[in-house]
């Protein structure tokens, strides 16, 4: 009998990084993947465009959640979850990331005593401020199998008091998602084209993201961001596709003409649009965490407008910068880029787009070995788990 493994995914992030672990499930002769999407971020176009161009299947279940402050958004989760879970009776949940779905199921899941597999667990920017970092360093404390992207991660866990038995460095299921469909992204004009832009840059461009409540929510730091990004558009074109939240900023701080006169603006742009701005890139200027992986994957130099990251592999080995959100730094980094090409970087180590089959190898084996109750020590190694 197939042991079933609930998949949670939750928000845009999680699409890439579950999407390559359900055809490695799809494949498996042991497991059987149940998808639960919590739509915590809900758009109805974005998620049929990324399920759609991800080849991922129509979710099991859809817990309809949408947007809400930290808290309500949580406890909703919880509370929709947990129907779902008994009726289930699942062998395992497992987790991606670090979103408010992520710390939301591993808690009912941690409650009602079912195991909990973390993918992407032990990064830390030792930053509490961020409400991700408390998801990450709560979800691993719960987890019992947990999956690294890197082997910073690993040292994090076992700081933290992780049995290294139960953690496993397999590489990153992001970057299996970005090799497999980078060579489907369409040509850069015809994305400007089908987001209503006639006359935008195709080459020689930058590419900004900004959504991180310490770079957006603040009026003043949010108003010196955009003074910096016009600056720089004077040396080189800026596109910046608008998450809501900084859209929703711009216009109460009255701030959208000044971002319209720095960067062409566009909508949120689904997975293989974004992609081709990123491949084509001179730069990219981002607070995501994605992003600075993509980027280092891509080989295309990164500013990340922030002064720490949960990412340091893409710092020390990738080619990605920290220069937080002080002006003269990120002209001085920019200007840096475009005089010099800047870091090339190299892509770290298992990043070669087989992790999502590492993963499943290795859930699989805890499987065969009898795998313990939930909250017990696993089997397993700090190899690579194949």
């Amino acid at each position: 009998m197939l042991k079933r493994v609930i998949c949670v995914v939750g928000a845009r992030p999680n699409f890439m990084k579950i999407a390559p672990l359900m055809q490695c499930f799809e494949r498996s002769r042991v497991l059987e993947a149940y998808l639960l999407h919590t739509g915590q971020h809900y758009d109805a176009a974005m998620k049929t465009a990324f399920f759609e161009q991800l080849h991922i299947p129509e979710p099991d279940a859809d817990l309809g959640v949408g947007s809400g402050s930290h808290a309500v958004q949580t406890a909703e989760i919880m509370r929709r979850f947990e129907p779902v879970l008994d009726a289930q009776v699942p062998d395992a949940v497992l987790v991606v990331g670090d979103v408010n779905s992520t710390i939301a199921c591993a808690l009912v899941a941690a409650k009602k005593g079912v195991p909990i597999i973390h993918v992407e667990a032990g990064l830390r920017s030792f930053d509490r401020s961020m409400p991700e970092e408390i998801n990450r360093v709560v979800t691993d404390q719960l987890s019992d199998l947990l999956f690294t992207t890197e082997r910073q991660a690993m040292v994090n866990l076992e700081r933290e008091g992780i049995d290294p038995r139960r953690v496993h460095f397999v590489g990153n299921v992001m970057i299996d998602t970005l090799l497999e469909n980078r060579r489907r992204a369409p040509a850069v004009a015809d994305v400007l084209a089908s987001a209503g832009v006639d006359r935008g840059p195709t080459n020689g461009f930058g590419v900004v993201t900004l959504h991180r409540p310490s770079n957006v929510d603040d009026p003043q730091t949010l108003a010196s961001l955009i003074l910096t990004l016009a600056e720089l558009s004077t040396e080189l074109p800026l596109l910046l596709p608008l998450h809501p939240r900084t859209a929703a900023r711009l216009e109460s701080t009255k701030l959208m003409e000044r971002a319209q006169a720095a960067c062409v603006l566009l909508p949120p742009l689904d997975y293989l649009d974004m992609l081709a701005l990123l491949q084509n890139a001179v730069m990219v200027l981002t607070d995501s965490g994605g992003i600075q992986e993509e980027t280092t994957a891509l080989g295309v130099p990164c500013l990340t407008l922030r002064a720490n990251t949960e990412r340091p592999t893409t710092v020390e080995a990738g080619t990605n910068t920290l220069v937080g959100n002080d002006r003269p730094r990120i002209l001085a980094a920019a200007r840096d880029v475009l005089r010099t090409g800047g870091k090339t970087g190299r892509v770290p180590e298992l990043w070669d787009g087989r992790a999502a089959g590492r993963i499943v190898r290795v859930v699989e084996d805890w499987y065969r070995e009898e795998m313990p109750r939930a909250g017990t020590t696993g089997p397993g190694t700090t190899g690579l788990g194949d």
